[in-house]
C-alpha cells in the first residue's frame, strides 16, 4: 500500500480516536473537574474551549471554522496535486488535515472543543488528540520544508528565461 494511502488511513483512525476520546470524556468526567491519567505528569479534565489555542479568538466560531476550514481545504490540494510527495511532507498534511477536521466537528456540532488533557508540571494549555495531531504535523511539515522540500519536491525552475530581454540588444 503506498505511503499516501497509510497516511490517510492513519489520519482518518486519528480522527475516529479524536471524536471517541472526547465522547468518553464528556460522559465520564463532569465539566471543569479531573482525575489523574498520569499522576504528576498529565491529569484528564474536561474543558470546552471557544476559541483557539489559549483560548485566542475566543466567541469567534465561525471564523475559526472558516480559517481552519481553509488550512484543511489548501493541505487537501497539495496531497491530491501532489504537490507534496515526500513521506514526511504527506504524513504531516495528514496530520494537520486530521486534527483541523477533529477540531471543526466540535465546533459546527457543540460550538466549542472539547478538551481534556492538562500538564500538571507546566503552565499549558489543555489540549485534545485533534491538538496533538496538528502540532506534530507542523512540527513534521517544518522539518519537511527545512530539510526534504528542496530535493524531493520543489519543482526545478527551466533553463533560461525566453522570456527576458536580451542584456545585448
Amino acid at each position: 500500500m503506498p505511503f499516501t494511502a497509510l497516511s490517510a488511513l492513519l489520519g482518518l483512525a486519528l480522527l475516529a480516536l479524536d471524536q471517541w476520546v472526547k465522547r468518553h470524556i464528556t460522559l465520564t468526567l463532569p465539566l471543569g473537574e479531573s482525575r489523574p491519567l498520569l499522576p504528576g505528569f498529565v491529569e484528564l479534565k474536561t474543558i470546552h474551549n471557544y476559541g483557539a489555542a489559549w483560548s485566542s479568538f475566543s466567541g469567534m466560531r465561525w471564523l475559526l471554522v472558516a480559517a481552519t476550514s481553509c488550512i484543511v481545504l489548501a493541505l487537501l490540494a497539495l496531497l491530491v496535486r501532489r504537490v507534496v510527495r515526500h513521506p514526511l511532507g504527506v504524513l504531516a498534511c495528514c496530520l494537520i488535515v486530521s486534527g483541523g477536521l477533529g477540531n471543526i466537528l466540535d465546533r459546527v456540532r457543540l460550538g466549542y472543543v472539547v478538551d481534556m488533557f492538562n500538564f500538571q508540571f507546566m503552565d499549558y494549555p489543555v489540549f485534545n488528540v485533534a491538538d496533538m495531531c496538528i502540532v506534530s504535523g507542523c512540527i513534521l511539515g517544518l522539518i519537511y520544508y527545512q530539510w526534504f522540500y528542496e530535493k524531493h519536491d520543489k519543482k526545478e525552475a527551466a533553463d533560461g528565461n525566453a522570456d527576458a530581454p536580451d542584456p545585448g540588444a
